[in-house]
C-alpha cells in the first residue's frame, strides 16, 4: 500500500469513528443539531419597572402590584399594597366596577359577584401600609401567564402587568 493511500484510509477511519462516538437524538441527526421542543428566552421577564412602580406609587396610590393566576387557571389574583388611601380610593369602591383587560385576546375580565359571600374584592376603609386584593374571573382562560394586563377602575389605569 503506497502512502497516498494509507493516509486516506487512516482519514476515513478517523472521521468514521468521530461520527460512531457522536450521541444521536430523534431522527438520526446529531444531539448538538436536534432541535428542542422549547425554547427558552435569553431575556427575563420584568414584571413592572422600577419607575412604573414609582408612577403607580405616587399618581395610584399603591405599590406592589402583583397579578398572578390561581391553581386552576380560572381565577386571577390581584394583590396590592395601599401607600395613600385617598388616591387609591377607587380600588376599594363598591360602586366602581374594576376590569382586567388583556391586549393580547382582547378579554375584558370583571370581578366576579356571589350569592353569599358578594363581590370577590376588598371593600371599604383602605388603610396605609396593608395589602389588599380582588379576584377576576377568568372562564376560558383567555388571559395566560406571562400576558401582560391592565387594571381599569373609574379613572384609574395600571398598565403592563405581567401575570404569573
Amino acid at each position: 500500500m503506497n502512502r497516498s493511500a494509507a493516509f486516506a484510509v487512516a482519514l476515513t477511519m478517523a472521521a468514521l469513528a468521530g461520527c460512531a462516538g457522536t450521541p444521536q437524538a430523534e431522527g438520526g441527526k446529531p444531539a448538538a443539531f436536534a432541535r428542542t421542543s422549547h425554547r427558552e428566552s435569553p431575556y427575563l421577564p420584568m414584571k413592572v419597572p422600577g419607575h412604573a412602580m414609582f408612577y403607580y406609587g405616587t399618581v395610584g396610590g399603591v405599590d406592589e402590584l402583583s397579578v398572578r393566576l390561581t391553581a386552576s387557571g380560572n381565577l386571577i389574583r390581584l394583590s396590592y399594597r395601599v401607600i395613600d388611601p385617598a388616591v387609591a380610593k377607587v380600588l376599594a369602591d363598591k360602586n366602581i366596577t374594576p376590569y382586567l383587560f388583556g391586549p393580547r385576546s382582547g378579554a375584558l375580565l370583571q370581578v366576579p359577584a356571589m350569592d353569599t359571600v358578594g363581590q370577590l374584592r376588598q371593600v371599604g376603609q383602605l388603610e396605609p401600609g396593608r395589602s389588599y386584593w380582588m379576584v377576576f374571573s377568568n372562564k376560558g382562560n383567555l388571559i395566560k401567564p406571562g400576558d401582560r394586563v391592565s387594571v381599569l377602575a373609574g379613572a384609574m389605569h395600571i398598565d403592563g402587568l405581567m401575570v404569573e
